[in-house]
This record gives structure tokens, C-alpha cells and sequence, in this order.
């Protein structure tokens, strides 16, 4: 991809995201003004300043990180691993006290696939650079910490140090979890693979620990995923100066929107995860924009129009789960049936779910969650009929 408005001060940005949902994360980059100048599985790349980073690790909410990249070349052998780090100037990135490490290193269709080698290789490689700029024989290791994470595709190597530390998922609300989460990054671009808006009713029957609904009413209110928490890059005074942050964090507040009004609703038949979501949603500010209830799906009904469902329901994870399963989405099926104007979008592992649901969804994508792999069943309701001008203010 041709790289469009680059800037010669700009750094190349990675944002890694769940595959299948690129581009979801293309969208949300561009929307933050910066130049998408690649998109790969499981990863979008972005050209932006020092300040880019800050706000990336801010507002992104479908990126599982953001790495900086350091380097990008081919190896296929461990001298040619080992001599391709070394050459790369390290000393640009890491002060002589910098705690560095290769913290995860990954390989795909290459000659070198074994982790903790590709690992030791390159931290030594790293070292033998920095000790000859540095003129060092010894290094403390006493500083701000680096970690670097490495990808090899078909013997080419991305390096990347993570600005992020723990992952973007980890919005800061969520301390208690049902017992199969989905994780905050997957909620939120699964919602934006939808077209709900902020002034449309959103349903969740199986809220779990409230994820979904949590991350509906952050995005009607436009609260910034990362306001709540630090990134391990706030220490790289050297790369990303401490007024990014100020700033990424002040335009994070001035974006709060504190009038805005939803219909945003979640339900489960778990009377204590109904509490937990509550919690998890008055630590993310929306509590007051949702309204959560114990209830069971085979009593969910609504009488407004033109509603949302975006639901994770169970899909037997445990072997005697799964008898349970055809009559559960039968009940979904015909829950979804008395709502005739109403979309559904739908993840789950269970294949036969379109079978039982008795209606073949209009889109099926499929998305890996972690390992495991699931379907996002979209079922199109009517759009509803055009507002009066009068009734097209944002609420």
C-alpha cells in the first residue's frame, strides 16, 4: 500500500487485532487521522509522529496493542537472524539502562520456527550492538522497561517494541468475568461490524459480565478505552515525550459526551453475574446508560421496533453443555421471531446454530477468538422508516 501523507519525522505504528476484523481497525485508525500504510492477517500498520502512539493506546478500541516498529528484514538462518539484528541501531530506541527483553517472538511458514531460540539469538544480538555503542561491557538493566515482540512470515521479521504492556483489552472496569468472557477488543469491533448507533435500542439476553452493553454505551458517550489505565511507553520519555500523553489524555476528557442518552440493555439468568456487570459498568462510567436485569432468554421480549441483539450466547464449552444447546437456540429462534423489525448478531462456536435458530443469517464471518474458532451470524432486520426533521437531532 502506497504510503499516502507520510510525514519524514513519522515512525511506522503496528496495531495487532483479531484476524478477520482488520478492517474494523483500518477504520478506526483512519478515523484518527493517521495513513494506513499496511494491512496484514491479524494486523494493521499506520505511519504517525510520537504523539501517534500515545493516542492510539488511548482511543483504539479494537487493537490488541500498539508496537512501534523497529525493524523489518529477512533471515533465514541464525547468523543471518543474529547479524540482521545487530545491525539494527538499537541505540536509537533503548537508553544505556533500558530492561529489555524479546517477550514473545512468533513464526509462520519459516526456516526459523523455534521461539526461545529466535529469543536468545536476538537479546544477545541486541546486547553485542548496544555494548559497542555504548561502550559498555555490563548493563544494569535498572531502567524504564522495553518489551520487544518479533513475528517471522515466510522468513521475513518484523520487530516491534510494545508500547502497550498489557493488552488494550484490559480497559481497567472489568474485575469480575462470567464464565466464557469475550474480551473487551472483540466486543467493540464486533459492534462496529454493525450499524447500530447510539440512539438505536441494543439488546444483550446472555450479558455475562456486561461486555458488550459496557462497550456500546462507551462508544455512545465516546469514552476513550484507554482514559483508565497506564501503557508501558508513559516511561519513554526519550521516544514519546510525556506531553503526548497529556495531550492524547485531555482530548480523551474534552470528547466525553456526559448528555447523552441510550437505550442499551443486558440480561442474563445469572443473578450475581447481573451484579458483577453492574459493577464492571459503574467502574467504566456508563452505569447510569445501562439498564442490566436478571432474566432469562425464554422470557425476553421487547415492545419498541427496530431494535439491536448483539449476544454471545453459550456454546458448550464443556462436553455436557452441549445437549443443552439445541433447545437453547431453538428458544433464541423463536425469541428472534417475535421481533420481526429487530437485527440479531450473533458469535458463537456452535456450527449448528443457523440450524436451530431455524433462519439462515444474511452474513456469516468467521472470526477467530483466541484459538478457537467462531461465527458472527448477522441477521438483518427492516431499516426502520425516515425520522421527521424534526426528530433527527442526536440525542
Amino acid at each position: 500500500m502506497m504510503e499516502q501523507n507520510r510525514k519524514p519525522t513519522d515512525y511506522t505504528w503496528i496495531a495487532p487485532c483479531h484476524f478477520g476484523l482488520e478492517a474494523v481497525c483500518k477504520r478506526e485508525i483512519a478515523d484518527l487521522g493517521y495513513p494506513v500504510t499496511a494491512v496484514e492477517d491479524g494486523k494493521v500498520s499506520f505511519a504517525a509522529g510520537p504523539g501517534g502512539g500515545a493516542r492510539a493506546n488511548v482511543f483504539l478500541r479494537t487493537a490488541e496493542r500498539v508496537l512501534l516498529q523497529v525493524a523489518c528484514f529477512t533471515a533465514q538462518t541464525w547468523d543471518e537472524l543474529f547479524e540482521a539484528t545487530k545491525a539494527v541501531p538499537w541505540e536509537r530506541f533503548l537508553p544505556p539502562d533500558a530492561r529489555f527483553w524479546v517477550t514473545k517472538a512468533n513464526s509462520v511458514k519459516s526456516k526459523l520456527f523455534s521461539p526461545s531460540d529466535i529469543q536468545a539469538v536476538m537479546k544477545k544480538a541486541i546486547v553485542e550492538r548496544l555494548k559497542q555503542r555504548y561502550r559498555m561491557e555490563w548493563f544494569p538493566e535498572t531502567g524504564a522497561a522495553y518489551p520487544i515482540r518479533v513475528s517471522i512470515l515466510k522468513d521475513r521479521v518484523t520487530v516491534g517494541l510494545d508500547t502497550s504492556g498489557d493488552s488494550l483489552h484490559k480497559r481497567g472496569y472489568r474485575k469480575l468475568v462470567s464464565a466464557a468472557p469475550i474480551t473487551e477488543t472483540l466486543a467493540a469491533a464486533l459492534i462496529l461490524l454493525t450499524p447500530w448507533k447510539r440512539d438505536r435500542i441494543l439488546v444483550d439476553p446472555f450479558c455475562g459480565s456486561g461486555t458488550f452493553p459496557i462497550e456500546a454505551a462507551m462508544m455512545a458517550a465516546d469514552i476513550a478505552p484507554g482514559m483508565d489505565r497506564t501503557f508501558t511507553a508513559q516511561a519513554w520519555t526519550e521516544l514519546i515525550p510525556q506531553t503526548a500523553w497529556e495531550q492524547a489524555l485531555a482530548e480523551a476528557k474534552d470528547r466525553v459526551r456526559k448528555d447523552v442518552q441510550t437505550q442499551i440493555q443486558g440480561y442474563d439468568i445469572d443473578g450475581e453475574i447481573v451484579k458483577a456487570a453492574r459493577d464492571n459498568a459503574r467502574r467504566a462510567g456508563v452505569d447510569h446508560l445501562i439498564h442490566f436485569q436478571q432474566r432469562p432468554v425464554e422470557r425476553f421480549s421487547h415492545h419498541n421496533q427496530y431494535g439491536f441483539i448483539i449476544t454471545n450466547p453459550p456454546y458448550g464449552e464443556r462436553i455436557e453443555d452441549k445437549a443443552a444447546l439445541p433447545a437453547l437456540y431453538t428458544t433464541i429462534g423463536e425469541r428472534l421471531r417475535l421481533l420481526e423489525t429487530w437485527s440479531a448478531y450473533i458469535i458463537t462456536a456452535y456450527e449448528d446454530a443457523e440450524k436451530y435458530i431455524g433462519r439462515k443469517a444474511d452474513k456469516n464471518r468467521k472470526i477467530y477468538n483466541g484459538m478457537m474458532k467462531t461465527y458472527f451470524y448477522q441477521f438483518a432486520g427492516p431499516k426502520p422508516p425516515a425520522r421527521k426533521p424534526e426528530d433527527r437531532q442526536e440525542r
